[in-house]
């Protein structure tokens, strides 16, 4: 994959108090996860307190299992070790999804990945970060517009 076209995006479960208080200003959420994304290492304890007030943990191996069974018989889809791919030249779509407890890692080439729907439809109160693109939007928003 080239990497100037990749963005890479987390993904992050917020808990349901939190979607409330920052539904309207979802930049002000993102202000937030960037600034815990790049924390100085002495501030790891402080970083990692307040991201667990935030977030809602992913049940890692039931999400990479209903991934699985979802996408297992497309041709254009595979497995390896903990990461998912999509390599769909038909839809012009290179997707990778790796599963953590606490986010989920998509790289991707595209502006849309087949994954976005099947976490939506496994999990709500979805934000989605680029990072370095300073890039943000409620998952949920993105797929009813």
């Amino acid at each position: 994959m080239n990497g100037d076209k990749m963005k890479v995006y987390y993904i992050f479960r917020i808990k349901k108090e939190f979607i409330n208080l920052y539904k309207d200003s979802p930049s002000t959420l993102f202000q937030i996860l960037k600034s815990i994304y790049y924390l100085d290492k002495t501030e790891v304890e402080y970083g990692y307190h307040l991201f667990k007030q935030l977030i809602e943990p992913f049940n890692k191996n039931q999400l990479d299992r209903e991934l699985f069974i979802k996408f297992h018989q497309d041709i254009p889809y595979s497995k390896r070790k903990d990461t998912h791919y999509i390599n769909n030249l038909y839809r012009n779509e290179i997707s990778r999804l790796t599963i953590h407890n606490s986010f989920c890692k998509l790289e991707l080439e595209q502006n849309f990945s087949s994954f976005f729907p099947i976490l939506e439809e496994e999990y709500h109160n979805l934000f989605v970060c680029a990072f370095q693109k300073t890039d943000f939007f409620f998952l949920e928003n993105s797929l009813h517009i």
